[in-house]
């Protein structure tokens, strides 16, 4: 490992001046993530940032324009929050199905949003893929059992968050600070795929940090679900990840989100499946009937096919499950 300089600035424009000022500098929140790049060769930072003396970004917010979580809470905070788990169920769901306890208590909010891909050649030394700038996909003809069926162009990894996926549905948007001014982005538009660029994940720019999620209070107070298809029950990451926001009136679906994880490069908004949940009574839903052609563009590789239905059981179930508790 090489050695770093390490800053606790106190406030955000502090924190985006250094950022800004030295190309290799990274910020941590709670650091599960940027310690393993480290200790694989895969990063060598010469500065890292931390956001922890910087306040207000561990609050949680209610008001009249819905909720606002800072960056720095925890995943730990959001499961364990009575009025988010009754509000907001989607969130604490995806939040819950995060790896372990342990590192729920200290993975933060904006950590887990802003992680880079798991994707086994990235995340080797050994490898200059196209995500490190490289000329190619080494999944590509290589081991893809765990790489995207749809949205590759060039890089098949898949976006590791499950927090993305749940908060894709309920229609959030973050808040980012940078050069002394702050803008606000849909968070479907916060992730960035390989035909944006394919070394990046987020629209981040140079000196900038993510610094809040807002959740709308239009989408509080409804039936929502958070389904997660992993190998193992605990320590990992989604083959398939489903999120489903439905808001009922008189019986009848007057609007939805949904969105999935574990098969694209970013989370998969399905706007089309919103528009044609549109209008049905929930009573009636044939989820199969919604999802049978969702991916009929989709290109497989040799081991991960799999993902394709595994994906629509997922969603299926994710959308009778937030009609029972309608």
């Amino acid at each position: 490992m090489k050695s770093f300089e390490y800053f606790k600035p106190k406030a955000l424009e502090d924190a985006s001046r250094i950022l800004l000022s030295e190309p290799g500098s990274k910020v941590i929140s709670g650091s599960t993530d940027l310690l393993g790049e480290i200790k694989e060769g895969v990063a060598e930072p010469s500065i890292l940032i931390s956001l922890s003396d910087i306040p207000n970004l561990r609050r949680i917010i209610w008001d009249g324009d819905g909720l606002t979580i800072g960056a720095m809470v925890t995943l730990a905070d959001i499961v364990a929050h009575p009025e988010i788990r009754s509000r907001c169920l989607a969130l604490a769901e995806s939040a819950e199905s995060v790896a372990t306890p342990q590192i729920r208590n200290v993975g933060t909010l904006g950590g887990n949003l802003c992680q880079r891909p798991r994707c086994w050649y990235y995340r080797s030394s050994r490898f200059d893929c196209a995500k490190k700038g490289g000329d190619k996909c080494f999944a590509v003809g290589g081991l893809d059992r765990y790489h995207a069926v749809i949205g590759g162009a060039g890089c098949y990894i898949v976006h590791p968050s499950d927090t993305a996926t749940a908060l894709v549905a309920l229609g959030a948007s973050v808040n980012i600070f940078g050069a002394g001014s702050e803008r606000t982005v849909p968070i479907a538009d916060f992730f960035a795929g390989p035909d944006v660029d394919v070394t990046r994940e987020n629209i981040l720019r140079s000196g900038e940090l993510l610094t809040s999620v807002n959740i709308p209070s239009s989408a509080l107070n409804h039936p929502s679900s958070y389904l997660k298809a992993k190998e193992r029950q605990s320590m990992d990451f989604a083959l398939a990840s489903a999120a489903v926001l439905l808001k009922v009136s008189d019986g009848v679906i007057f609007e939805a989100g949904v969105s999935l994880g574990g098969v694209a490069p970013v989370p998969w908004h399905l706007i089309s499946v919103e528009r044609a949940l549109k209008g049905i009574p929930v009573n009636s839903i044939e989820p199969e009937s919604i999802t049978s052609s969702l991916f009929k563009e989709a290109e497989p590789m040799s081991d991960n096919g799999y993902k394709i239905q595994l994906s629509q059981t997922y969603l299926n179930r994710a959308i009778l499950k937030a009609v029972n508790r309608a």
